[in-house]
């Protein structure tokens, strides 16, 4: 990519995330006043293998995702008390958490944030080939940028996602996958 090397610069920024104290009332501010949606709802996830700053960590979490134009919109529910990016000095409540930028390796995603200085709050290996780098790129809580190599199908489900808001009524806002 041209420009500077920075931690963006490895791909698009596709998400905006949020870890709102209450849930809920986040979902039907984002379906009804902002007219993202409808939301897909992913409960009770976790990430088997996750350390947080180094140490053993398995948060587990209920996520709803949904679109906003192209832009993907990711609401998180905390599920437990596990040390995570979610809870402590990370958990920021109603302002933007993170922003998440799909990347090819996430190697060269560990290296960039070397190269930069950005501090590895959370990683996880996701699926059998994917993983996840949640790094704080030196300007405090609530700035966080997420670094995903998806695994397989990830891609073509985002894309189910996206297609669903196109012309989406305004019924149905919160949705089971499965």
């Amino acid at each position: 990519m041209a420009g500077p090397e920075t931690l963006a610069s490895l791909g698009d920024i596709m998400q905006l995330a949020y870890v709102p104290s209450d849930f809920d009332a986040a979902v039907k501010h984002w379906t009804e006043v902002m007219g993202a949606g409808p939301f897909f709802l992913l409960p009770n996830m976790s990430l088997p293998g996750g350390r947080y700053r180094g140490a053993p960590s398995d948060p587990v979490f209920t996520m709803a995702l949904g679109y906003w134009g192209d832009m993907q919109i990711e609401l998180i529910r905390p599920e437990n008390d596990a040390p995570s990016i979610y809870r402590g000095d990370y958990a920021v409540g109603e302002g933007l958490h993170h922003v998440c930028v799909l990347v090819d390796s996430i190697a060269e995603a560990r290296a960039r944030c070397a190269k930069l200085g950005a501090e590895i709050i959370f990683e996880a290996p996701v699926g059998d080939a994917g993983g996840v780098i949640y790094a704080d790129p030196g300007t405090g809580p609530g700035t966080l940028v997420e670094l995903l190599e998806p695994q397989a199908g990830t891609r073509e489900l985002f894309a189910m996602m996206r297609d669903a808001a196109k012309g989406w009524d305004g019924r149905e806002p919160l949705r089971s996958l499965g």
